[in-house]
């Protein structure tokens, strides 16, 4: 049994062309059906600002399976501390032997889910995408950037947070890589000119509305992954020409979805999810002008995909 610590797995894994096909591959195994995927274990630690997730999950063909336990403590930066922690454990497929501990820290879970949000935009966004609006400045909202320059030629960021300081911050850090930033006051300044918005927030009330999408946006949301979080207004998804999902179970329970978790009858609009839309090579984007958005939980398959690949270049 290997026991690999995150100084060790960040060497060996980053946010690359070939992560984004292994992750992207998971997604596609989802959608053809190939994978078993429980649903998620979540226990929230309210007393400290905390979340504890367990998320697993079997893809036919692959020779492992990881199990990922990820907390979210977020009060820990006044602490010195990082806000999310985690490891993952991998087991052999055939025999369920324990192959390998990952005490990754939280990295891998950091890098799939950059990586789906490049995979959102890749499918989902205009082809000539150059211009990000990111609401939140922590390191998703960075990685965020650096994963979409794997599909798009990005090369001007637009940047809004509650706290002007670490907006400030997640400008500099952004420009140091080449980009051109702006930070703004307000979401709707913010996304005024966006061709991708992307939200990386804990926000646990909607942040971005119907009236801050411009002409053939593509939006991500990658923020709401438990019951108390939202970062979406309903109207942006009853706006949106298409609406997808990494998994319609997880959206209606933990994502963007439970805005309509009381309303009787059918959605008003006709959900999709991600890995079919990989796998099926749909194309919801019909025009310039179509507004895409995308709502990402976080699945089992990812922390497969990743662990698997992890081990695939340490081995």
């Amino acid at each position: 049994m290997q026991l690999l610590d995150r100084a060790t797995i960040g060497a060996a894994v980053t946010l690359d062309q070939e992560a984004l096909a292994a992750v992207e591959a998971g997604f596609a195994a989802l959608g053809r059906g190939e994978a078993v995927q429980p649903p998620i274990l979540s226990m929230a630690i309210e007393e400290a600002n905390g979340e504890v997730d367990v998320k697993t999950a079997h893809i036919r063909g692959y020779a492992r399976f990881a199990i990922k336990v990820s907390s979210g403590f977020f009060d820990n930066p006044t602490r010195g501390l990082a806000s999310l922690n985690g490891l993952m454990m991998a087991f052999s497929a055939r025999t369920g032997l324990v192959e390998a501990v990952l005490f990754d820290e939280g990295y891998l879970t950091m890098v799939r889910t950059a990586l789906a949000g490049a995979i959102a935009a890749r499918h989902l966004s205009r082809v000539d995408s150059r211009r990000v609006a990111v609401l939140g400045a922590g390191e998703q909202a960075e990685r965020q950037v650096e994963a979409l320059r794997l599909v798009r030629e990005i090369d001007t960021v637009d940047v809004w947070a509650r706290r002007a300081g670490k907006a400030n911050d997640c400008a500099e850090r952004l420009r140091a890589r080449g980009l051109s930033v702006r930070v703004h006051e307000s979401v709707r300044a913010c996304c005024a000119a966006a061709d991708i918005i992307v939200t990386t927030t804990s926000s646990h009330e909607p942040l971005l509305t119907a009236a801050d999408l411009p002409e053939g946006v593509h939006v991500t949301a990658m923020g709401s992954d438990s019951p108390e979080k939202r970062e979406l207004a309903a109207s942006v998804m009853t706006r949106a020409d298409a609406f997808v999902c990494d998994s319609r179970a997880q959206s209606e329970r933990h994502g963007e979805l439970k805005a309509f978790a009381k309303a009787d009858g059918a959605l008003p609009f006709k959900v999709f999810e991600l890995g079919r839309v990989v796998a099926e090579g749909q194309r919801l984007r019909l025009s310039d002008a179509t507004i895409t958005v995308c709502d990402l939980t976080g699945t089992g398959v990812q922390d497969t995909a990743i662990a698997d690949f992890a081990l695939g270049r340490l081995s």
